[in-house]
């Protein structure tokens, strides 16, 4: 029996440290924009779920539903403005979720790349190492700090620092497809893809700058569906959700 079935069978998880990558379009409900206080709730919902397994849960959130690229553009802002927005619509989102998660009754830190002592702790690596040590959920905020680089990227890097064991990619969609199954009905679902053929196939679903840091650093990634109840614990036992991505 391998280890996957053996977790599956025990509800024992398979990952001691992880890092979630949220979307900020999930925190936006049915329009994909603004704050939905319910989504926030089920969101949060999930991550203590996912704690009580006994694992160490990092967060790297995203800023969709208060400024995408594609807006900075349409109104004539430098892109490096823009970006600098979107990090500090990260803190927003962070701050917000991690609201909740105290709220719960956790314990939570909110860490940014860029400096807002006032609202947040800096992110310093080994700070944050010892905040999951000592069983604090980190949310990383702010991105990297520097522009032109995506939020998945950021979450790719943090991953590296922390020695995180998997990166978890939460999104609306089932896994990874050969093309946007919102678009094309017909798309094959992949269970399992290498790094080198989500690559060389240019697949969308994740930055390939994060991408190719997973592969260089050697860490699995499961892309898999946040909007179905209980799917982030069925991950971290070993349950088949989603796609893997692996070397």
């Amino acid at each position: 029996m391998s280890e996957d079935d053996k977790s599956q069978l025990d509800g024992k998880p398979k990952y001691r440290r992880v890092l979630l990558k949220l979307s900020g379009e999930i925190f936006g409900g049915e329009n994909k924009f603004g704050f939905d206080p319910e989504s926030f709730k089920k969101i949060a919902s999930q991550i203590i779920e996912a704690y009580n397994l006994n694992i160490q849960i990092s967060i790297v959130v995203g800023a969709g539903n208060i400024i995408r690229g594609q807006m900075g553009e349409k109104m004539g802002i430098d892109r490096a403005t823009a970006d600098y927005m979107g990090m500090l619509g990260t803190v927003i989102n962070s701050l917000l979720l991690q609201e909740i998660i105290e709220q719960s009754g956790y314990a939570c830190r909110v860490m940014s790349a860029i400096h807002i002592p006032a609202v947040c702790e800096p992110y310093i690596r080994r700070r944050a190492i010892r905040h999951l040590e000592k069983g604090r959920i980190v949310i990383f905020a702010g991105g990297t700090g520097n522009p032109y680089f995506s939020t998945d990227t950021c979450a790719t890097l943090r991953a590296s620092e922390i020695k995180a064991d998997v990166v978890l990619k939460a999104t609306k969609v089932d896994g990874i497809y050969d093309s946007d199954p919102m678009v094309n009905k017909l798309a094959t679902k992949f269970d399992s893809i290498t790094y080198s053929q989500f690559l060389s196939m240019q697949l969308k679903v994740m930055d390939a700058t994060a991408v190719a840091l997973c592969m260089e650093r050697k860490i699995p990634i499961i892309v898999f569906n946040i909007y179905q109840e209980g799917n982030l614990k069925n991950v971290l036992i070993g349950k088949k959700v989603g796609t893997l991505l692996h070397p």
